[in-house]
């Protein structure tokens, strides 16, 4: 009983600036280790099993980037800090998972088929299986791809 008398002396002493910054950091870690568990990259505690469900980890991802909004010029530097590192390691697993889903789901190319075509069509979903349309729909992904890539201002 004296020790927990000991840790309520010692919580008082803590300022409530002091308080919510360590709340902060410790959502911010909640939310990044949900988000790791849900990419994959983190075993589930209770069974062990490595699980992915890249919509809802999305999800936590975006609550983040909702966070970040919201809070944008009211952090101190390390809260921010520590909520920009998160968003962006997460950012990138996130797109190594779906980029890992796609090559897996994509049907493996025939021989005969030209080396630089892309199955960036059937990937997204297209269902294009026919070889002229497929010689097509390259062209197409290929210059959709050189628009995703430059920057309008």
């Amino acid at each position: 009983m004296a020790d927990r008398a000991g840790q309520c002396g010692s919580l008082g002493e803590i300022s409530r600036d002091e308080m919510m910054s360590a709340l902060f950091a410790d959502l911010v870690v909640q939310q990044t280790n949900t988000a790791l568990l849900l990419l994959g990259h983190i075993a589930h505690p209770e069974t062990g099993k490595v699980m992915q469900d890249l919509e809802t980890a999305r999800l936590f991802i975006d609550q983040l980037e909702m966070l970040a909004v919201k809070t944008r010029g009211n952090l101190k530097r390390e809260e921010d800090q520590l909520l920009q590192q998160s968003l962006m390691n997460l950012r990138m697993l996130f797109v190594q998972a779906v980029e890992q889903q796609d090559k897996r789901s994509a049907p493996k190319e025939s021989p005969a088929s030209p080396e630089g075509e892309s199955q960036q069509g059937t990937a997204k979903g297209s269902g294009r299986t026919d070889v002229s349309t497929k010689a097509i729909a390259t062209d197409a992904d290929a210059e959709e791809s050189n628009k995703r890539f430059s920057k309008k201002y």
